[in-house]
Protein backbone atom coordinates (compact mmCIF):
# COMPACT_ATOMS: atom_id res chain seq x y z
CA UNK A 1 0.00 0.00 0.00
CA UNK A 2 0.88 3.28 -0.32
CA UNK A 3 4.17 4.50 1.57
CA UNK A 4 3.49 8.28 1.69
CA UNK A 5 0.73 10.49 3.89
CA UNK A 6 -0.80 13.43 3.80
CA UNK A 7 1.76 15.15 6.38
CA UNK A 8 4.63 14.69 3.60
CA UNK A 9 2.61 16.66 1.03
CA UNK A 10 3.13 20.57 1.55
CA UNK A 11 1.85 23.45 -0.80
CA UNK A 12 4.44 25.31 -2.55
CA UNK A 13 3.73 29.32 -2.26
CA UNK A 14 5.66 30.89 -5.05
CA UNK A 15 7.58 34.17 -3.76
CA UNK A 16 7.34 37.25 -5.96
CA UNK A 17 10.65 36.72 -8.12
CA UNK A 18 9.37 32.77 -8.85
CA UNK A 19 5.72 34.08 -10.16
CA UNK A 20 7.22 36.93 -12.34
CA UNK A 21 9.18 33.37 -13.59
CA UNK A 22 6.29 31.79 -13.73
CA UNK A 23 4.44 34.45 -15.70
CA UNK A 24 7.23 34.47 -18.10
CA UNK A 25 7.19 30.71 -18.72
CA UNK A 26 3.48 30.61 -18.80
CA UNK A 27 3.22 33.12 -21.58
CA UNK A 28 5.54 31.20 -23.98
CA UNK A 29 3.86 28.27 -23.09
CA UNK A 30 0.65 28.91 -23.91
CA UNK A 31 1.81 30.03 -27.19
CA UNK A 32 3.16 26.99 -28.43
CA UNK A 33 1.27 24.19 -30.18
CA UNK A 34 2.56 20.96 -28.26
CA UNK A 35 1.48 17.80 -30.59
CA UNK A 36 -0.06 15.49 -28.93
CA UNK A 37 2.88 13.26 -28.61
CA UNK A 38 4.23 10.51 -25.95
CA UNK A 39 7.07 13.04 -24.68
CA UNK A 40 8.26 16.34 -24.83
CA UNK A 41 12.08 17.11 -25.84
CA UNK A 42 13.64 19.48 -22.71
CA UNK A 43 17.10 21.24 -22.62
CA UNK A 44 18.36 22.17 -19.38
CA UNK A 45 21.28 24.45 -19.18
CA UNK A 46 23.30 25.72 -16.35
CA UNK A 47 26.56 27.36 -16.47
CA UNK A 48 28.59 24.35 -17.16
CA UNK A 49 26.64 21.84 -19.00
CA UNK A 50 23.41 21.66 -20.89
CA UNK A 51 20.82 18.47 -21.11
CA UNK A 52 18.29 17.19 -22.97
CA UNK A 53 15.34 15.16 -21.27
CA UNK A 54 12.79 13.39 -23.08
CA UNK A 55 9.57 14.22 -20.47
CA UNK A 56 6.35 12.15 -20.54
CA UNK A 57 3.78 14.42 -22.23
CA UNK A 58 1.10 13.91 -19.00
CA UNK A 59 4.22 14.86 -16.54
CA UNK A 60 4.62 18.35 -19.54
CA UNK A 61 0.70 18.99 -19.35
CA UNK A 62 0.99 18.96 -15.26
CA UNK A 63 3.93 21.03 -15.33
CA UNK A 64 2.26 23.80 -17.43
CA UNK A 65 -0.76 23.85 -15.31
CA UNK A 66 1.21 24.21 -12.24
CA UNK A 67 3.10 27.29 -13.91
CA UNK A 68 -0.09 28.63 -14.65
CA UNK A 69 -1.32 28.59 -11.19
CA UNK A 70 2.10 29.84 -9.69
CA UNK A 71 1.56 33.04 -12.12
CA UNK A 72 -1.42 33.66 -10.33
CA UNK A 73 0.12 33.94 -7.30
CA UNK A 74 -1.14 30.44 -6.16
CA UNK A 75 0.01 27.95 -3.67
CA UNK A 76 0.39 24.66 -5.61
CA UNK A 77 0.15 20.88 -3.93
CA UNK A 78 0.72 17.58 -5.70
CA UNK A 79 0.01 14.58 -4.24
CA UNK A 80 -0.50 10.91 -5.99
CA UNK A 81 -4.02 10.05 -6.14
CA UNK A 82 -3.28 6.74 -4.27
CA UNK A 83 -2.46 8.49 -1.00
CA UNK A 84 -4.24 7.73 2.07
CA UNK A 85 -5.48 10.09 4.12
CA UNK A 86 -6.89 10.27 7.95
CA UNK A 87 -10.83 10.61 8.53
CA UNK A 88 -9.31 14.24 9.78
CA UNK A 89 -7.61 14.75 6.62
CA UNK A 90 -10.19 13.79 4.51
CA UNK A 91 -12.95 16.01 6.28
CA UNK A 92 -10.55 18.94 6.05
CA UNK A 93 -9.66 17.99 2.33
CA UNK A 94 -14.30 18.44 1.93
CA UNK A 95 -14.25 21.08 4.35
CA UNK A 96 -16.59 19.33 6.92
CA UNK A 97 -16.39 18.31 10.41
CA UNK A 98 -14.64 14.95 11.50
CA UNK A 99 -17.93 13.56 12.81
CA UNK A 100 -20.06 13.97 9.74
CA UNK A 101 -17.37 12.68 7.83
CA UNK A 102 -17.44 9.62 9.62
CA UNK A 103 -21.09 9.39 9.09
CA UNK A 104 -20.77 9.58 5.28
CA UNK A 105 -17.96 6.32 5.36
CA UNK A 106 -20.38 4.16 7.46
CA UNK A 107 -23.45 5.07 5.26
CA UNK A 108 -20.98 3.22 2.64
CA UNK A 109 -20.92 7.26 0.70
CA UNK A 110 -16.87 7.04 0.65
CA UNK A 111 -15.00 3.48 0.62
CA UNK A 112 -12.26 3.36 3.44
CA UNK A 113 -10.54 0.71 4.93
CA UNK A 114 -9.30 0.09 8.50
CA UNK A 115 -5.85 -0.32 10.02
CA UNK A 116 -6.54 -1.49 13.39
CA UNK A 117 -9.08 0.62 14.54
CA UNK A 118 -8.09 3.77 12.12
CA UNK A 119 -10.37 4.41 9.13
CA UNK A 120 -7.86 5.31 6.07
CA UNK A 121 -9.52 7.02 2.79
CA UNK A 122 -7.83 6.69 -0.61
CA UNK A 123 -7.78 10.54 -2.08
CA UNK A 124 -9.00 9.54 -4.80
CA UNK A 125 -12.02 8.75 -3.27
CA UNK A 126 -12.97 11.59 -1.22
CA UNK A 127 -12.14 13.19 -4.66
CA UNK A 128 -14.64 11.32 -6.53
CA UNK A 129 -16.87 12.02 -3.79
CA UNK A 130 -16.56 15.67 -3.88
CA UNK A 131 -16.94 15.72 -8.12
CA UNK A 132 -20.39 13.93 -7.57
CA UNK A 133 -21.48 16.56 -4.48
CA UNK A 134 -20.29 19.56 -6.46
CA UNK A 135 -22.45 18.22 -9.80
CA UNK A 136 -25.41 17.84 -7.56
CA UNK A 137 -24.83 21.38 -6.19
CA UNK A 138 -24.41 22.63 -9.64
CA UNK A 139 -27.74 20.67 -10.45
CA UNK A 140 -29.80 22.28 -7.87
CA UNK A 141 -28.39 25.42 -8.57
CA UNK A 142 -29.59 25.20 -12.22
CA UNK A 143 -32.82 24.29 -11.13
CA UNK A 144 -33.50 27.10 -8.43
CA UNK A 145 -32.24 29.55 -11.53
CA UNK A 146 -34.67 28.14 -14.03
CA UNK A 147 -37.59 28.44 -11.52
CA UNK A 148 -36.51 31.88 -10.58
CA UNK A 149 -36.54 33.06 -13.88
CA UNK A 150 -40.29 31.34 -14.61
CA UNK A 151 -41.06 32.86 -11.90
CA UNK A 152 -39.90 36.56 -12.78
CA UNK A 153 -37.95 37.03 -9.56
CA UNK A 154 -34.96 39.01 -11.20
CA UNK A 155 -32.21 37.00 -9.86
Amino acid sequence: MPTHSISDVKPLAPSENEIKLARKLNSVLSGMSFKKSKSISITLKDNESQRTLDVPFSAFRSLIFVLAQMAEGNAVTIMPVHIELTTQDAADLLNVSRPYFVKLLETKKIPFRKVGTRRKILFQDVMSYKVKIDEARRKVLDNLSEESQKLHLGY
